[in-house]
């Protein structure tokens, strides 16, 4: 399974952008997709995740700002980001796992297969 992160780039604070995943090699609507972050010098941390029922997951502090949404078709998830804020300045990696467990889903270490990931930078 591959994963092919795009969309990043640099916004504005208050605006908006759309994050693309790409999967190949398997069916994406098999997984848990989920999106991670890493800001320079921080830790990779859990963004928002979408279940193969289309359950979604947020982290606190993008929630009522960002979606999270799929196309099985497609084999893609995408993540949109509104009232982006300059703290949410990092490198964004798309994942899979091949199981749901309610517990672990915002734990980086329990996904399988990561995307090179895409920098987004919101200026202030």
């Amino acid at each position: 399974v591959q994963l092919q992160a795009s969309g990043g780039g640099l916004v504005q604070a208050g605006g908006s952008l759309r994050l693309s995943c790409v999967v190949s090699g398997r069916p994406a609507g098999r997984y848990v997709l989920g999106w991670f972050r890493q800001a320079p010098g921080k830790k990779r941390e859990f963004v928002s995740a979408i279940t193969n029922f289309g359950s979604t997951y947020y982290s606190d502090f993008v929630k009522g700002r960002f979606t999270i949404s799929k196309d099985n078709a497609k084999n893609t998830v995408y993540l949109q980001m509104d009232s982006v804020k300059p703290e949410d300045t990092g490198v964004y990696f798309c994942a899979a796992d091949q199981r749901f467990i309610q517990s672990t889903i915002r734990v980086p270490e329990t996904y399988d297969y990561w995307g090179q990931g895409t920098l987004v930078t919101v200026s202030s």
